[in-house]
């Protein structure tokens, strides 16, 4: 028998094919091999449940609580009475918060692992006696809602402003209560120590990993495109603000442009549950949006380029780590970048305006940049691997067992 862990995640981490249920999953699978495991998760994609199987395969016990996007999203706004955010009564649980009850105290539960700020209610103010408990806040949340304030008017500019301030609050609160608190980059940590200098020394990241056996380029797949096209692409999910804005600016802004000069460019948008404004997009020249395919990596490996102009971002993009671990050349921009050290030039091309897009994407069709693919392979492999990464969590669990990889990069509280 292994220590008993409580794995608190905000949404089932299968399949991992997108940002959170990526590093969710892998998290998930490592700690299993440490830990048994108790698992409550929310799943909010009628689509997710026939994975729950490959999701049991890790754990001792399991919760799978559906959740539906509107009765979550009236749930949300009594925030607005209680003076919470509005992300806390969003992922609120009664059976969930019974299950962990139960389980607790029926298995003398621990040690708590959180995944995401808003799974830590199932926690706080309880009588349960934890000896360690982590939370994986991933990306500085509150920050995000700053920057969707700052992309809107009123009334949601207001909305947004008081759901990044009362956030906050929520996060260095965990910080304080928690024994480490850890982020997906050294960037987003840093960010964090700075809004909460007081918790400063138990807070820690650790990289995404990348899994440069199944992202890479191959013979064994056919491109998607047809004939005589030359195809730029976006990949993500595509019902994802920072995505959306994304595409919809390289439409509107830069693909005009751009196929004036070369009309056979096609700027395909891939990724699962496109929304309205997406969808759109379809209807203007040289755009194709896919909705959710079975593999991305064909579509980047025989694109010219891909693409990720983000206006808003936090954490790491892992669209741009899969298109370098597949030798393709990726222009992103600066925010998109963040948390990936990776060298202008070397391993990435970074564009923030119309003509710095244009410029590199003329470039890049004319055959430039020819060793810039192999090159930001390398990096992903040295940087992004979850067996390096992925061992301190364990540690700062309390689980002696894990292989310690002395990288400076956790905390050790």
């Amino acid at each position: 028998m292994k220590t008993p862990l409580l794995f608190l995640c905000h949404r089932i981490p299968y399949p991992p094919n997108k940002g959170d249920k990526i590093r969710s999953f892998h998290l998930l699978h490592h700690l299993s091999q440490h830990f048994d495991i108790y698992l409550a998760t929310f799943v909010d994609d009628p689509a997710d449940w026939p994975y729950v199987p490959e999701v049991q395969k890790f754990c001792r016990d399991c919760l799978f609580v559906e959740q539906k996007k509107w009765p979550s999203r009236l749930r949300g706004l009594t925030g607005l009475v209680t003076g919470q955010a509005l992300s806390i009564p969003f992922y609120a649980s009664g059976e969930m918060h019974q299950w962990v009850a139960d389980n607790v105290n029926e298995h003398q539960i621990e040690h708590a692992m959180v995944f995401s700020s808003s799974m830590a209610q199932y926690v706080l103010d309880t009588p349960y006696k934890f000896e360690r408990k982590v939370v994986d806040f991933v990306d500085v949340d509150s920050d995000k809602w700053q920057q969707y304030a700052e992309q809107q008017s009123w009334p949601m500019s207001w909305l947004y402003r008081r759901e990044a301030r009362h956030l906050l609050t929520y996060e260095i609160r965990l910080a304080r209560e928690f024994d480490a608190g850890l982020f997906v980059s050294s960037s987003e940590a840093e960010l964090f120590r700075t809004l909460s200098p007081q918790t400063a020394k138990k807070i820690g990241f650790y990289n995404n990993g990348v899994n440069t056996g199944y992202f890479r380029p191959t013979k064994d797949c056919t491109s998607p495109y047809p004939p005589n096209a030359c195809a730029v692409v976006f990949t993500g999910a595509m019902d994802y603000w920072p995505n959306i804005d994304a595409v919809v600016w390289f439409t509107n802004k830069v693909l005009p442009l751009l196929r004036g000069n070369h009309p056979n460019v096609q700027f395909y948008i891939v990724g699962s549950n496109p929304s309205k404004a997406v969808l759109q997009l379809a209807a203007e020249p040289g755009v194709v949006v896919t909705g959710r395919v079975e593999d991305v990596r064909p579509y980047v490996q025989y694109a010219a380029a891909a693409v990720a102009p983000m206006r808003i971002a936090r954490g790491v993009q892992n669209k741009v780590l899969e298109a370098m671990a597949m030798e393709k050349p990726i222009i992103v921009s600066s925010k998109g970048l963040e948390g990936i050290a990776a060298e202008n030039g070397k391993h990435v091309l970074i564009a923030d305006s119309v003509d710095e897009y244009l410029n590199l994407l003329e470039k890049v069709m004319a055959g430039g940049f020819n060793e810039l693919g192999a090159s930001a392979r390398r990096y992903v492999t040295l940087n992004f691997n979850w067996d390096n990464n992925l061992p301190e969590v364990v540690l700062l669990l309390g689980a002696e067992a894990a292989l310690p990889v002395d990288n400076g990069l956790l905390c050790h509280g």
